[in-house]
């Protein structure tokens, strides 16, 4: 399992996206920090909040092996830190995060409403039945 945090201004907030790779599939999960985190905040965050974090559901995605050459890994982590944004791939992982969010609050809402729909109904016919008993 690999994982990967990349912290990054999206006005007004810092943003967190986490992505997780474990067989071949791509996990992301996105925090927003608020004020810029320094790197000791950041890593109490992991420590505290690791098992509250939800990942979107996993995307298929192609893992490459890197040389281990020491100047390539400086540049790599270099790139890394200049570029501002997410990957396309994290893009929609979190999209499709988003709409499975999305359907879970239609369903809920959906029986609630319907839940409400019965209780007026259940209400109107107990005052029918009031109304013919007579007083």
């Amino acid at each position: 399992m690999k994982a990967n945090l990349t912290v990054f201004f999206e006005d007004p907030f810092w943003v967190g996206v986490f992505e997780r790779i474990d067989n071949g599939k791509l996990s992301v999960c996105k925090v927003t920090f608020g004020a810029e985190p320094r790197d000791d905040d950041t890593w109490a965050f992991v420590l505290q909040h690791d098992d509250e974090l939800v990942f979107s559901p996993a995307v298929e995605t192609q893992t490459r092996q890197m040389a281990d050459n020491p100047k390539r890994r400086i540049r790599n982590a270099r790139k890394q830190t200049e570029c501002s944004g997410i990957g396309t791939r994290s893009q929609q992982a979190l999209q499709l995060q988003r709409e499975q969010m999305k359907t879970e609050r239609r369903q809920v809402r959906r029986e609630q409403r319907e839940a409400e729909a019965q209780r007026r109904f259940e209400r109107k016919q107990q005052k029918k039945k009031e109304k013919r008993r007579g007083h």
